[in-house]
């Protein structure tokens, strides 16, 4: 039973959510950018696959922004910055150093530029079955908005993953 589970686990981690193939991005990382809603020019510190597509974070003057991709326009002149690429790129496969008992294999969902250094975003922990009984019950208004932070997902360097 716990080599089927496992198997399972191993299979999660290794199908990306967009399916076979990965989905074009509409613009370079570091490539300066048009905000369309903001009417503001930025450049792309970031790229993160969503249930609706990839969400681009961009850097603005004073903030970074998320926005799908038919919010922003590509100027196609890339930021120069002093900074080495990425080591992994959206939908490789790496070996996470700190998985616990199961599979170590994941796909790389996302990258972002954080203070000089680059992030990939991985799943760290796999989705857990709940019985509809297991819920709760909650007299207060609830929200319909899904929250967008992903507790399964996880921010981490290059220095905790290795090629596959």
């Amino acid at each position: 039973m716990t080599n089927m589970i496992n198997s399972l686990e191993t299979c999660w981690y290794i199908s990306p959510p967009w399916g076979h193939e990965v989905p074009p991005l509409v613009i370079c990382l570091l490539e300066r950018v048009y905000v369309t809603t903001n009417k503001s020019f930025g450049y792309c510190c970031g790229v993160e696959w969503s249930d609706n597509g990839w969400e681009y974070s961009i850097a603005l003057d004073n903030e970074i922004v998320s926005v799908p991709g038919i919010e922003i326009v590509g100027c196609g002149q890339l930021q120069s910055l002093e900074i080495e690429q990425p080591v992994f790129l959206v939908g490789e496969l790496v070996k996470f150093r700190f998985a616990a008992d199961g599979s170590k294999i994941r796909t790389v969902l996302g990258i972002q530029l954080i203070n000089g250094a680059w992030f990939y975003s991985i799943e760290w922990l796999s989705p857990a079955l709940t019985a509809p009984e297991d819920t709760g019950v909650c007299i207060l208004p609830q929200s319909t908005n899904k929250p967008k932070i992903n507790p399964h997902l996880a921010w981490v360097t290059d220095f905790d993953l290795t090629g596959v």
